[in-house]
């Protein structure tokens, strides 16, 4: 009797291990407010040349993932997003980081874009506290001639992501 009564005053007098602390949770509403920010700037850049509009650089053997789109297999939908978010959130960060590298690249040396860059900076720093930062891929330099039409391709992708992103943070902002 006496040892299972020291057991219990000892397990009393111990102090409880206090639970693991939780990552922090995405901020749903900032993310969508940022990634309406991030949409109006795409929206209010202009092509250096008009005829940019109307030219595409087809690539010789694109990568089945490359570069990172939201697509149905990523779980972005919102029956899925309102239970586990985690995949989706991922290929979101994925993305961001991918066009925040290409910002930071040879392609946009002489166009640089700081309010672009500091707006996909924000909206990194929240998506990236509850996942970490992602695998990075280097980026192949380009050629000086196709750099103007390399940076029109991948800003109008950078938009069309942009527009798919918004629609997510704009759902989960709503329901959480």
């Amino acid at each position: 009797m006496a040892p299972r009564l020291c057991l219990c005053l000892l397990a009393l007098l111990l102090p409880a291990a206090a639970p693991a602390p939780r990552p922090p949770r995405t901020d749903w509403a900032a993310c969508r407010s940022l990634s309406r920010e991030l949409s109006r700037l795409l929206g209010a850049l202009e092509a250096p040349h008009r005829v940019l509009e109307e030219m595409r650089l087809d690539e010789e053997a694109p990568e089945e993932d490359w570069p990172p789109r939201i697509r149905c297999s990523d779980a972005c939908d919102p029956s899925t997003l309102d239970t586990n978010n985690t995949r989706c959130l991922r290929r979101i960060l994925q993305g961001l980081q991918h066009y925040r590298d290409l910002l930071d690249s040879d392609m946009f040396t002489a166009r640089r874009l700081p309010w672009l860059e500091t707006t996909l900076d924000k909206l990194l720093g929240l998506v990236q506290q509850e996942h970490g930062p992602p695998p990075r891929r280097p980026l192949a330099p380009s050629a000086v001639w196709a750099q103007t039409l390399l940076q029109h391709q991948a800003l109008k992708r950078l938009q069309s992501f942009t527009a798919v992103m918004s629609r997510v943070f704009t759902h989960s902002a709503s329901t959480h």
